[in-house]
């Protein structure tokens, strides 16, 4: 058995890491591609050395990460050989039921599918490649960027205003026109949205 006292840090192959959610916005992950794409081979090594990904070993000491999904999603997707995960936790000997139920207690796992729609822990894709497109989580990304709110540490808060903007508004195609990103802005300053973390308050 293990205390998880040690915190490694390990070089991990993208296609090796298993993902705690279930979604990912894909307009997102293209973004980030782009970005990989401008930067020269020196960048790359610090954008790698300074974004390591938080983990967890799991049971069959599977390697999971909590945080980073899209950017590990684009250096699979750009060919990129190895990561450096930073383990937060071994809980390599725990069942696998019991694994993710301290996952969740913990907050490090959100099994919510891309109707924000809760799911089984079985249901979360074993590889980043299989995790699905949800434009309501971009369009939450965007807003924040935008100033519509501040990042905040709250694990998942993206996914809590992609949720808000999900109940809120329709998306033809899974597209953002232009109105709608700008009524998501507004609303994103809002009373309605108060509660949400990161709200930054009523525009002056």
């Amino acid at each position: 058995m293990s205390t998880g006292v040690r915190h490694p840090l390990l070089s991990i192959a993208p296609g090796k890491l298993r993902p705690t959610q279930m979604t990912v916005g894909k307009a997102e992950v293209a973004q980030k591609r782009v970005q990989w794409e401008k930067l020269g081979k020196k960048k790359r090594k610090e954008l790698l050395s300074q974004h390591w990904f938080p983990g967890v070993l799991g049971p069959k000491n599977q390697v999971y990460i909590v945080d980073h999904h899209h950017l590990g999603l684009a250096l699979y997707e750009e060919g990129v050989k190895a990561v450096p995960v930073m383990i937060q936790r071994d809980f390599s000997w725990l069942e696998t039921p019991v694994f993710w139920h301290t996952m969740e207690f913990n907050r490090w796992a959100h099994p919510y599918n891309e109707h924000g729609q809760r799911q089984e822990y079985d249901a979360i894709p074993r590889s980043l490649t299989g995790m699905a497109d949800d434009p309501f989580r971009t369009l939450a990304a965007r807003v924040r960027m935008a100033g519509g709110y501040s990042k905040d540490a709250t694990p998942y808060s993206e996914f809590l205003w992609a949720d808000f903007f999900r109940r809120h508004m329709k998306l033809k195609n899974g597209r953002v026109t232009a109105k709608q990103f700008q009524d998501a802005l507004l609303l994103s300053h809002s009373h309605e949205t108060a509660y949400l973390p990161g709200w930054s308050g009523h525009i002056q």
